[in-house]
């Protein structure tokens, strides 16, 4: 069962305008040197609960993966977006991020009376929205959409790794940890590396 702290946080949100189904958006992949940012949008159903919903940061690999399995499985509708290395080197990472969350949410198969965002920026939506500061850690769907985009990343950069092992993208997952600057200082940069972040951007001079 949701705890009584999502239940009253999604209430509150909910008590100015019309009931209807309420989509939660998250994102994973701002930080890091390489890769797409992602985003996903959850529209859970109150029949069908999911224990242990959480900020996906504060969930071990393991959990954040039956949690994922379970999400896909029980929720009335989800989706899953991105935005490509592409698009966050020519927009800038924060409208690369709104693109990831508002494909996500025009992806869910039923459309919601309204979002719920995660942080402090919306993205372009023809549907309410409200913008939630940790709302991972506030509002259940908002959780559940942060353990998809979590998950569906880090698998992501675990086929990087298969691709180009030298950078290690199976443990920083793309972050500017000391080893990664390290490959790329000793490597150069490779497709996926997001030229318009400065430590990639340094090595390419």
């Amino acid at each position: 069962m949701r705890s009584k702290k999502f239940l009253q946080a999604e209430q509150a949100a909910l008590a100015w305008d019309a009931p209807g189904l309420v989509a939660g958006v998250d994102e994973a992949g701002r930080g890091p040197l390489a890769g797409p940012v992602v985003a996903a949008a959850v529209i859970l159903d109150e029949l069908n609960p999911i224990a242990g919903l959480a900020d996906s940061k504060k969930l071990t690999p393991a959990r954040r993966e039956r949690l994922y399995d379970e999400i896909r499985a029980k929720a009335l509708c989800c989706a899953v977006a991105e935005a490509s290395v592409e698009e966050i080197d020519r927009l800038n990472i924060l409208q690369a991020t709104l693109l990831a969350m508002r494909r996500a949410v025009e992806g869910l198969r039923l459309k919601p009376a309204k979002v719920l965002v995660d942080g402090n920026r919306l993205p372009r939506l023809d549907v309410l929205a409200e913008a939630i500061v940790k709302g991972d850690a506030k509002v259940a769907a908002i959780s559940a959409a942060s353990i998809l985009a979590k998950v569906h990343r880090d698998r992501w950069c675990a086929d990087l790794h298969r691709q180009y092992p030298q950078y290690g993208f199976d443990a920083h997952k793309g972050y500017g940890t000391a080893t990664h600057v390290a490959a790329l200082r000793t490597h150069g940069a490779c497709p996926q590396h997001r030229r318009s972040f400065s430590p990639v951007a340094e090595v390419l001079r």
